[in-house]
């Protein structure tokens, strides 16, 4: 118990002595230049974005968390009495469903226009 306990205290140790020693061999422009996503870090800080990205983003996330919501669902059917989860897990998939068609219908989801 003792050995392992040692060996893995001398092989952290030694990963993270490597892991901040390397990045400081070769310092060249990029590396040392502040990290902005992407966007020039000395323009400008109100650029134009487009707010469909959010709104893709929202829907994203929103069909996420039904999945979340919808990962019992197997072991749900297992029960003595799975109607009532069954019933609310149908009532998300129809309440979700209506709300995608109605972005769909509205242009919500055209990222080119």
């Amino acid at each position: 118990m003792t050995l392992i306990l040692l060996t893995t205290m001398i092989i952290t140790t030694l990963l993270m002595t490597i892991s901040f020693w390397l990045p400081w061999m070769s310092p060249d422009a990029e590396k040392l230049s502040p990290y902005e996503c992407g966007f020039d870090p000395l323009g400008s800080a109100r650029l134009p974005f487009s707010i469909r990205f959010f709104l893709i983003a929202i829907l994203f996330l929103l069909f996420d968390l039904e999945i979340a919501l919808l990962l019992p669902m197997p072991w749900a059917s297992q029960l003595t009495n799975p109607t009532e989860p069954m019933l609310f897990a149908t009532l998300i998939i129809i309440l979700l469903t209506l709300g995608l068609m109605y972005e769909w219908h509205q242009g919500g989801l055209e990222w080119a226009e």
